[in-house]
């Protein structure tokens, strides 16, 4: 499969995974939100700025290839995001499809948003996506999912966990959810929350409303852009270093800056304090954590440093946000 030659000059394909034991229902579920939130977002608009498609392998060994007709626009080029819906029946052993774990990893090294529902996670797992990294699963699977792979941070309280270029969402009906957040990613949360009323489903705990700009791309083509992405999302609550972020991206500090700024939008000091802002929403909203442990929690010494860059980049104080958008009685 070829590389696009610009992500900005093609509509944005999310791609819907089969592989064995998938839940049609899930998949078609999926299908039909995706694409009712495409078609919302530009009313009467002939240029889509979402393409929805389904994938399956035809063989164990071979890579997943589109099973329907995404359009023109998205032949001989890699989805911005794929999900593994969930699964029903016994879950998948490592070696069992080879052509997919391969094809989940390589997707996911050209900046490919990897997505996963219930069993989901276990296929991102053997692809190693999850490796050292905050995940979700269905509750009855968190044994099972630490026997196998100990080196998942596996939170099984959490309905869904968005860290970024990984999204792994927990209950055999949490599809729902996940694909809310994406609509939310791609398309904006108007037409989020538009879907999810058409739908008569509960929007996201967390909303990434007006009073959080921030959704990251991923598919931008620098690779040493998505290995300095990468390195702050495990390390957002770290002591931002420049010369450590450039070495590990392996450019000098100056061309990172300019390369990063060009590919993301953000320089990589704003990017860091978008993150941390971005996790102290949901432990606001998750728990009932002091500002200051939450402070501490994401990265910040000087909990009135935190409050100010909170209100800079939400609009809204930390308690005030809390009432407006948590879903529970607090």
């Amino acid at each position: 499969m070829g590389k696009s030659d610009s992500t900005s000059a093609r509509p944005r394909e999310i791609a819907i995974v089969h592989y064995p034991g998938v839940q049609l229902a899930a998949v078609l579920g999926l299908f039909d939100l995706l694409r009712f939130a495409a078609s919302q977002s530009e009313p009467g608009s002939h240029a889509p700025a979402l393409l929805v498609s389904q994938w399956a392998c035809p063989d164990p060994a071979s890579p997943p290839q589109r099973i329907d007709d995404a359009g023109p626009q998205a032949r001989d080029a890699w989805p911005a995001a794929f999900i593994l819906p969930p699964a029903l029946g016994p879950l998948l052993e490592p070696g069992d499809t080879p052509g997919l774990t391969q094809w989940i990893a390589q997707a996911h090294a050209r900046g490919c948003i990897a997505a996963s529902a219930c069993a989901g996670a276990f296929v991102l797992a053997q692809a190693g996506l999850l490796d050292r990294r905050p995940a979700t699963t269905h509750w009855a699977y968190d044994a099972p999912f630490r026997a196998r792979f100990d080196q998942v941070r596996l939170d099984t309280d959490q309905l869904l966990i968005d860290d970024g270029d990984v999204i792994t969402a927990g209950g055999i009906m949490a599809w729902t959810d996940l694909g809310l957040r994406l609509i939310d990613r791609f398309l904006g949360v108007e037409t989020m929350l538009t879907t999810a009323r058409a739908f008569l489903i509960d929007p996201p705990g967390r909303l990434q409303s007006q009073y959080r700009a921030f959704a990251p791309r991923f598919d931008h083509g620098d690779a040493a852009v998505l290995r300095a992405q990468r390195w702050l999302h495990e390390n957002r609550a770290a002591p931002f270093c420049l010369r450590a972020l450039s070495q590990g991206a392996g450019l000098e500090p100056r061309t990172l800056q300019r390369r990063f700024r060009r590919a993301t939008g953000f320089t990589p000091a704003l990017y860091t304090q978008h993150l941390r802002i971005a996790r102290a929403q949901d432990i606001a909203l998750a728990s009932d954590l002091s500002a200051d442990r939450i402070a501490w929690d994401v990265g910040y010494s000087d909990p009135a440093s935190f409050r100010k860059m909170f209100f800079k980049l939400t609009g809204i104080t930390l308690a005030d946000y809390r009432r407006r958008f948590s879903r529970n009685d607090r």
